[in-house]
């Protein structure tokens, strides 16, 4: 059965954080010597406070003031502050470069396991959907991972170091300032398992709201022509809605922790003064110990409030962090053997099918037990009913699939045992409707060229090669004939050329791309009869001497072909030619006599 995307991962927060540095190891790329930095630029913050007690304690009196002493103090904590402002400035370069590399590693890992992944595997999320895991949940990370992440770590560093200062100054005001501290503590323990949940809440909904809009903006000559622009706006809005009302829960949560940190920060610094003064009636702290520790507890409330806020964020990037983890960890069912697999050599192409079956995820069989020889070098025709499982064999002949029973040979060899660069050099498969890309019709044609690698064509190799592709097919008519000829733009998605130009646009790619065995899923298309003939001559020349699998939607295909092939549900029940099964009188020839009804 076919795998499918998770929808939320099971990970806990420190265990998503050892996973994406592991899919991410340069975010870890010279830690040590940042680490070291951040150290040195947190122990710079703490000069200001111990110099103005120093000043004020050794420096200053009503009688004789250490004019000197005090501007060699100051002078001192100008030039700490300097090399921790340096250093502060290397910390922050050295995480960007490390981050950014990380992350592209994280988002050029995603993009190609989303095409290892098997479209059927594909197809269990919506495509917004599956985009956002790999573009705005990537960019929650980085949005942390540069920013939070830094500060954290500052943050972290500053709270321990303002904490051994204040010791040095005073033991009593620091344990007054972290018990005022530890009930925020725990309370910020349970805020962050409700913030988790709610940014996971977030991420999911993004994604379905992405999905939602992109299938309105690719659908929407669709929706044009039935008139469903209004039920496709409720569905948009209704998305946008549940968007909107899953980020203000988070933000609302977020609100209350950081409103409490800011809270619990006034107070302390309240708490200080007073029992400070207290302190200094009993002749327990000067008065330059006790200014320093107003700082100091300054210090350590900020970083403390901004690793509430941090923490916030911290569950954002990790909500995303999953949705791309979930997407690594779907399992790749077809599966490629790579540099272990055997290279099939270029000839005429044999397939064999024996005993083959397969069901799509959660449905009933499509194939059953299906065992069939499809000679070299002739031209086969499939046909049966919608339904029957004509698809299903051409994309297990293209491996797209896998079958769940027995074997897809290729000149006897397995399909799951030839590595996958092979066999698309092979079984070349030209679809309905062949995807163009943004560009030209060079362009679009040119994604069939194969060339060997560390051997890059130039602009020129590639016109020359793409125009000789054309001239082989016949169509050099119809490429003078458009308005720019070859570099004439298709629009996206090919949408400013007509359905019978992109299926010509798709044979020159399967011209182009000189496979052995051509798969054709045969179009449907009501094409005007000029474009017709073009494609019908275009065909011909393209599986001259070739090993054909066409999957007929019409019985003329099946008439001019060399072998004929009659599926029923999931079941191979008739092989033969054209003749042959029409003189046997089964379903083939029932079939036709009710076609040939048809086209009287």
């Amino acid at each position: 059965m076919s795998a499918s995307i998770q929808d939320e991962s099971r990970l806990g927060v420190l265990a998503t954080l050892r996973r994406g540095v592991q899919l991410s190891p340069e975010l870890l790329q010279g830690a040590w010597l940042t680490l070291l930095l951040a150290v040195v630029a947190a122990l710079g913050k703490v000069v200001v406070p111990l110099v103005v007690q120093q000043a004020i304690d050794t420096g200053t009196s009503v009688s004789d003031p250490d004019v000197p002493h005090v501007l060699a103090l100051a002078l001192v904590g100008v030039g700490v502050l300097l090399v921790s402002a340096m250093c502060s400035a290397l910390v922050n370069v050295r995480l960007f470069r490390s981050s950014e590399a990380g992350l592209a590693t994280l988002r050029v890992r995603a993009f190609r396991h989303v095409h290892d992944l098997a479209v059927l595997t594909q197809g269990t999320e919506r495509r917004g959907a599956l985009v956002s895991r790999v573009t705005s949940d990537v960019d929650t990370i980085s949005l942390f991972v540069q920013w939070g992440g830094i500060m954290l770590l500052v943050s972290a560093l500053q709270i321990l170091v303002s904490t051994a200062a204040m010791l040095t100054l005073s033991w009593q005001l620091t344990i007054v300032v972290w018990v005022c501290f530890v009930p925020m503590v725990l309370f910020s323990r349970a805020a962050q398992r409700r913030v988790s949940e709610r940014y996971t809440a977030v991420r999911r909904r993004v994604g379905a709201m992405l999905g939602a809009i992109s299938e309105a903006v690719v659908g929407a000559e669709t929706i044009r022509a039935h008139g469903a622009q209004s039920r496709t706006q409720r569905r948009v809005d209704a998305a946008i809605e549940a968007t909107r009302r899953a980020m203000i829960r988070a933000q609302v949560m977020v609100s209350v922790a950081f409103s409490s940190g800011v809270l619990v920060a006034n107070g302390v610094l309240a708490a200080v003064v007073a029992v400070g003064v207290l302190l200094g009636v009993h002749g327990d702290i000067t008065p330059g110990r006790l200014v320093a520790m107003i700082f100091l507890a300054q210090m350590f409330a900020g970083p403390v409030q901004m690793a509430t806020e941090i923490l916030n964020e911290l569950q954002n990037a990790v909500a995303g962090w999953r949705r791309v983890i979930d997407v690594l960890d779907t399992p790749v069912d077809v599966a490629d053997p790579g540099e272990d697999g055997v290279d099939s050599p270029r000839g005429p192409a044999q397939v064999s099918l024996h005993g083959v079956s397969y069901a799509y995820p959660g449905g009933p069989p499509v194939l059953r037990d299906v065992t069939l020889d499809l000679p070299a070098g002739r031209r086969v025709a499939v046909v049966g009913a919608t339904g029957s499982g004509k698809t299903t064999l051409a994309r297990l002949v293209c491996r797209l699939v896998d079958p769940l029973e027995g074997q897809v040979l290729l000149d006897g060899v397995d399909l799951r045992e030839i590595s996958g660069e092979s066999l698309r050099r092979r079984v070349v498969l030209v679809p309905q409707e062949g995807f163009l890309f943004e560009g030209s019709v060079l362009d679009n044609i040119a994604y069939g060229l194969r060339p060997a690698p560390g051997q890059e064509p130039g602009r020129q190799q590639v016109r020359e090669a793409v125009s000789a592709a054309v001239r082989e097919l016949g169509l050099e008519d119809w490429c003078a004939a458009l308005p720019r000829g070859l570099d004439t733009p298709v629009g996206q998605r090919g949408e400013s050329l007509s359905a019978g130009e992109r299926q010509l646009v798709a044979i020159g790619r399967a011209h182009l791309a000189g496979g052995d065995l051509l798969v054709l899923d045969e179009a449907t298309s009501a094409v005007d009869p000029a474009t017709e003939v073009r494609i019908a001559r275009a065909l011909e020349q393209l599986t001259s001497g070739r090993s054909t699998l066409t999957i007929a939607h019409r019985l003329s295909t099946a008439e001019a072909a060399d072998l004929v092939v009659v599926v029923d549900e999931g079941r191979v029940v008739e092989v033969g030619t054209h003749r042959e099964l029409l003189a046997h009188e089964g379903l083939y020839a029932q079939m036709y006599a009710a076609w040939l009804a048809q086209t009287r």
